[in-house]
């Protein structure tokens, strides 16, 4: 045989048409025997290589007078490889499927029909008519799609299959959960269509449960000659002898059904090539079933969570009331599991009783009923849900003896298919939803796991519906309070009238004096001095309405408690003392700061319990539950808010919006300065400024440190006034301190704070030179360091501190006379020999120097800050005072130790 290089020097002629079968017969090479006039073939090429390569030329076919239709066909039937490598590198591969789609066309193909009555057009696979890079994607747009099931997955494969073996036809069986195999599609409508069911699956009847029982596949050539299965294909066909039957597993090696090929009489049989085939093609329906089913599962648990979502929002975006959600919680079940009625019971504990307002008639768009329907909870269906927390699916209501009848009777409706969970929270049953008549058969298994996850949400919406609604009473009854709170804390009508009728006086003499005493004032004409200074540091502003200012006045004076010394009259003292400073001093606060200077003092503290804040915090006061710091201060300030709020209250309607929104702030910040914790850090921060020689009035950080300074000057205003007046406040001050610790010796057995208990009196001026030294001094110098027209500030207190040490000392010499007494009383009694059950306490003696050296007593040391003890504030238990041997004194000298302020004795009265 010559090679081709050979056949085309010597151009040999090419073999007739009619020989070209009896040479595919012999099996040829096709290329080793064969020239075309006008081809070249390329030597180096191999006859059955795939990169063979033909070169032509429209000129030489022009030219050859050899070239035929008939010889191009008869060259391709002899060059298969040729025609396949043309094709794949010459024609593009929407050809080919035209090429595909037209052949089908023109020889026609049976239509598949499923017993559900679905249609395949083409017993051929889709696969046939579209690229094999491009096959993939068929079939995940088939598991994607919604409507896709176990039938199309299986019957697309089994086309598949079919044509990749070249059969004649093919059978589809699957298997149901009772074991028995059924016909799902046929290729062929020659066949004769059995029943839906072909039997349970056995050996010795057809082809399909044979294998199905076997679950291998199985190659027969004789289908009727087979003993295995007599009867043949499933499907009864007079013409088919070749079949190939393939099993469809599941991973755990269950059967799903089984694919059924043949090939009819006058055909090659089958292969056991193409018994492989065709088992590879069909080993993916177990993956690419598990895929469907995965996919359908995420779209159902999508489309739930999507529902579940909407529920949460439109619940929990409206609660208005218990009866909204109950309607919104049976409409979204109803819609769930496809019901035609639902109801929700709720359980009464108290009675036992499963209870119900709204009972759902069907339609969404039904007035809701007001009869109520109660029943024991041992009652029915949903007691016994109730009682038992068991999920009934009852497919006859009226067969289960549980059923209770009366609901129907009550409503008129009947009653058929039942689906009853419980509704948790918190681990108890607070509910019942029950589910009644699904519109298209019973109530499934998939019925009960979404509404199980359904009820969880129900038991959360009526959990918090019920928060709502005890939310919504107590706001009611919150206003009502408010409402009698405020007739009775406003000032009445006779109080303004009366107060109005008063004249306010153009000029006050000696008010300006800071040894004025406001205390001397009768305290119904403290309100019209109140208005004198507030239309003077009104008028450094802007216009005023004295309607307002005159009830304003009086329901401050009003929300004041009748306390010992936080009270009305107090309120009054520290807003002259304000009042004095910025009148006198040449400051340069702003308007509105002199303002809020002067109204955060009348307000500083309104509505004050004689209370420290470490009282109402170890006393769980609601105050302390609402301020963590600051306790009585902030509610001070809300207490001032609340009455500018108040219908003709509001002194400042004239401001603008800005001027209104920054005399609040400058307020608040005035009214929390008067919380001694915080006025070392402020007057810390003031006094390292003014040292330095940076205090500047431009700044405003500047102005509101002296700001809080101030307050606090004013807020002691009594430790600086006369002697004689200044002891009488003390003791009054002494007196709702000592209240205080009584309350605690009753509520906790002892006086948290020593200064408090009345049985230790006699430490009181000891305890008032610490505070005088550590609180007053400091604050009043550096006042006066700032602003020098304070200075009698500073001068008043260090003359108070000159007899408080003198009563000190006075103290600690009769003390030590004691001491001595006792001593000799103990060398008496121990020269007699008798036994001493208490020892004498032994103090130093105090020095003969004007100095007052004498150590503090433990009962004064390391007390702490308390916000409360205004003129004569002293430490709480943990606040201890910085060092005093820093702290200026105005030439007297002072012990280093931390003291506070203690109580006063009657005998020093």
């Amino acid at each position: 045989m010559s090679s081709p290089v050979r056949q085309m020097t010597h151009r040999r002629l090419p073999p007739l048409p009619g020989v070209a079968p009896h040479r595919r017969q012999m099996q040829r090479s096709p290329a080793s025997d064969m020239v075309i006039t006008g081809v070249t073939c390329n030597p180096g090429l191999a006859p059955h290589h795939s990169t063979r390569s033909v070169h032509s030329s429209s000129t030489m076919y022009a030219r050859s007078p050899d070239l035929q239709p008939d010889t191009v066909t008869q060259f391709l039937f002899d060059n298969p490889d040729f025609l396949d490598t043309f094709v794949s590198q010459h024609v593009h591969e929407d050809r080919i499927r035209q090429w595909s789609q037209r052949k089908h066309r023109v020889q026609g193909h049976n239509a598949v029909t499923l017993t559900n009555g679905d249609l395949f057009k083409d017993q051929r696979s889709n696969w046939k008519n579209c690229v094999q890079s491009k096959k993939w994607r068929i079939l995940q747009d088939l598991t994607k799609d919604n409507t896709t099931n176990k039938a199309r997955v299986f019957t697309e494969l089994a086309a598949c299959a079919a044509e990749s073996v070249n059969a004649d036809g093919h059978n589809l069986y699957l298997v149901d959960d009772q074991n028995q195999l059924f016909l799902a599609s046929k290729s062929s409508k020659n066949q004769r269509a059995p029943s839906a069911c072909l039997g349970r699956i056995e050996p010795r009847t057809s082809l399909p449960a044979y294998v199905a029982f076997t679950k291998e596949s199985v190659l027969t050539n004789s289908l009727l000659g087979d003993p295995r299965f007599p009867l043949g294909l499933g499907v009864e066909s007079d013409r088919g002898v070749s079949a190939i039957a393939v099993p469809l597993l599941h991973g755990n090696n269950a059967i799903l059904g089984v694919v059924e090929l043949y090939r009819n009489y006058g055909r090659v049989p089958f292969s056991p090539e193409e018994e492989e085939v065709a088992d590879m093609m069909l080993v993916w329906a177990d993956i690419c079933m598990e895929y469907v089913e995965m996919y359908n599962s995420m779209m159902k648990q999508r489309k739930l969570n999507d529902f579940l979502l909407a529920v949460t929002k439109s619940i929990f975006q409206d609660i208005v009331s218990m009866d909204t959600v109950i309607m919104k919680i049976m409409n979204y079940a109803k819609k769930l599991v496809i019901a035609d009625r639902a109801s929700l019971f709720l359980v009464d504990t108290k009675s036992s009783e499963l209870y119900a307002r709204i009972f759902d008639t069907g339609r969404v768009e039904e007035h809701i009923p007001q009869k109520e329907i109660r029943f024991p909870m041992d009652r029915g269906v949903a007691g016994h849900v109730a009682s038992s927390g068991e999920v009934l699916n009852i497919a006859d209501a009226y067969t289960d003896s549980r059923f209770n009848r009366d609901v129907d009777l009550q409503t008129g409706y009947r009653t058929k298919s039942i689906l009853c969970m419980p509704i948790y929270n918190r681990g108890n049953i607070i509910g019942v939803v029950q589910m009644v008549n699904k519109i298209d058969g019973v109530f499934t298994k998939a019925d009960e796991e979404s509404f199980e996850t359904f009820a969880i949400y129900c038991g959360l919406a009526l959990h918090h519906a019920k928060l709502y609604d005890k939310i919504r009473r107590s706001e009611q009854k919150y206003r009502v309070a408010v409402e009698v709170l405020s007739y009775h804390s406003q000032c009445n009508d006779e109080e303004y009238l009366v107060t109005k009728q008063v004249p306010i006086p153009s000029d006050i003499p000696d008010i300006l004096d800071y040894d004025y005493s406001p205390w001397a004032i009768d305290n119904d004409h403290k309100p019209v001095y109140v208005l004198y200074m507030m239309r003077d540091i009104f008028k450094m502003h802007s216009q005023f309405d004295l309607d307002d200012m005159i009830r304003f006045t009086l329901t401050v004076r009003k929300n004041y408690r009748n306390v010992p010394y936080h009270n009305w009259a107090h309120a009054f003292s520290v807003a002259h003392a304000m009042f004095t400073v910025i009148k006198t001093s040449q400051h340069r606060f702003t308007p509105i700061e002199c303002l809020a200077l002067y109204v955060a003092c009348l307000c500083h503290d309104l509505d004050h319990r004689g209370k420290t804040n470490a009282f109402m915090v170890k006393s769980a006061s609601p105050l302390a539950a609402i301020y963590s710091t600051s306790t009585m201060e902030h509610h001070h300030f809300n207490h001032t808010v609340t009455i500018l709020q108040n219908e003709g209250h509001n002194i400042f309607k004239h401001l603008t919006s800005a001027e209104y929104k920054q005399i609040l702030s400058d307020i608040r910040h005035c009214i929390l300065a008067t919380d001694l914790a915080l006025f070392f850090s402020n007057r810390s921060r003031l006094q390292d400024i003014a040292d330095k020689g940076e205090f500047s009035w431009e700044s405003a950080e500047h102005r509101r440190l002296v700001m809080a300074n101030s307050m606090t000057a004013a807020d002691l205003c009594s430790m600086y006034k006369p002697w004689n007046l200044q002891v009488q406040l003390v003791d009054v001050i002494m007196e709702e301190f000592w209240q205080q610790g009584d309350q605690e010796k009753v509520k906790i057995g002892y006086v948290q704070n020593p200064i408090m208990d009345r049985d230790k009196v006699n430490e009181l001026p000891e305890s008032q030179v610490g505070f005088l030294v550590g609180i007053c001094l400091p604050c009043y110098e550096v006042m006066a360091q700032i602003l020098p027209e304070t200075k009698p500030m500073v001068n008043g207190a260090v003359a108070n501190l000159k007899k408080w040490r003198e009563l000190a000392d006075k103290e600690a010499r009769e003390k030590e006379k004691e001491n001595e007494e006792k001593e000799k009383e103990k060398q008496t009694d121990e020269n007699q020999d008798e036994v001493i059950e208490e020892p004498p306490v032994k103090t130093e003696n105090p020095s003969d120097d004007v100095k007052v050296t004498s150590e503090m007593t433990p009962s004064s040391v390391d007390y702490a800050i308390d916000d409360s003890a205004s003129d004569t504030s002293f430490l709480a238990a943990d606040k201890p005072l910085p060092d005093l041997g820093s702290d200026r004194t105005s030439n007297i000298s002072v012990p280093s130790e931390k003291t506070v302020l203690s109580s006063k004795s009657d005998e020093s009265r």
